[in-house]
This record gives structure tokens, C-alpha cells and sequence, in this order.
């Protein structure tokens, strides 16, 4: 397990630091792909946590994700 979420943590932060540059460089189209591949995988991390505050965390990215076009 610790395997396992040491590898969803990694993926979920290599993901953040490809939208801060994104962000940067004015890239809406593909930072906004990004922003919604990011979802399941805060998802997993939150899972993965076990903590209220990180599934918390994922859901308000989900329900903001949505909104996105």
C-alpha cells in the first residue's frame, strides 16, 4: 500500500507541477485538460489518504471541474 500511494501521491504532484507551467505560459486549452485529468487523480490520492479533508479536497475539484467548458 505504501507503494502504491507514494506512486499516486507522485502522480498527482508531477500533474500539479505541469499546470503551474501551464498556468505560466498562458496554455488555457491544454491546462484545462490537464485540470481535468487531475481530477480522478486526486481522487485515488484521496482515497488513498483515508482523510476526510482530502476527499473533501477532491470532490470541490470534481464539482468545479464540471463547471469548466
Amino acid at each position: 500500500m505504501v507503494d502504491e500511494q507514494g506512486g499516486v501521491t507522485a502522480g498527482v504532484l508531477a500533474r500539479l507541477e505541469r499546470i503551474e507551467t501551464l498556468r505560466a505560459g498562458g496554455l488555457t486549452r491544454e491546462l484545462l485538460g490537464e485540470l481535468r485529468a487531475l481530477v480522478p487523480e486526486a481522487e485515488a490520492w484521496a482515497r488513498a489518504e483515508g482523510d476526510a479533508r482530502a476527499r473533501a479536497a477532491a470532490a470541490k475539484l470534481r464539482k468545479e471541474a464540471e463547471g469548466m467548458s
